[in-house]
């Protein structure tokens, strides 16, 4: 898989968890919500800050320091104070592990 980064297997990533791996010098924040595999920059638009961690609503995540929220789908902002969007990243599933990367 030359250009991704591994994040885990299936069995290891459970529904309602999150790993935060690093492609270069990008933090991506990896969540399984219901079974579903999304990847986000980890990094809040608004001051820098990261958002693994903070708490998940739905499909959104809030950055724990100021409480901007963000879509984990697409990236998009749905609560200010931020108003960027942040990145959002391809995640693939083979031969039973999970992969991602910045490609930006």
């Amino acid at each position: 898989m030359n250009g991704w980064t591994r994040v885990g297997t299936r069995s290891e990533f459970l529904p309602g968890e999150y790993k935060v791996v690093w492609d270069g010098d990008t933090s991506i924040a990896v969540y399984n919500i219901d079974g579903a595999l999304y990847a986000v920059e980890d990094t809040c638009t608004h001051d820098g800050g990261e958002l693994a961690g903070g708490e998940v609503f739905g499909f959104e995540v809030e950055c724990p320091r100021h409480g901007a929220r963000f879509d984990l789908r697409t990236g998009a902002v749905t609560k200010p104070p931020a108003y960027v969007p942040i990145a959002s990243f391809p995640v693939i599933e083979e031969d039973g592990a999970i992969w991602t990367r910045d490609d930006r």
